[in-house]
């Protein structure tokens, strides 16, 4: 994944919302191409230095959003015609 997700745990959003809306800008901008991974819940959280659970939320808001698909054992992709 080529955009660094940076949380901001100060800034009075939670965290969770604040990976949601720089993953949905990341898309519409085109940064995230449709059909590309993005990182393990685990491999997010460590990176970032949060909980696993805080990731897990934001990537469930996202999949019910319609912007990324989850396949259990292979991981999250960016749709193809993911909402923005």
């Amino acid at each position: 994944m080529p955009a660094v997700l940076t949380v901001d745990p100060r800034s009075g959003v939670p965290i969770y919302q604040q990976i949601v809306e720089q993953v949905k800008r990341s898309t519409a901008l085109g940064v995230l191409q449709p059909g590309e991974q993005l990182p393990t819940v685990k491999q997010l959280a460590l990176d970032l230095t949060i909980n696993p659970n805080t990731v897990a939320r934001a990537y469930r808001d996202l999949e019910r959003d319609g912007v990324i698909e989850t396949s259990p054992g292979r991981g999250s992709f960016v749709r193809a015609n993911g909402a923005a």
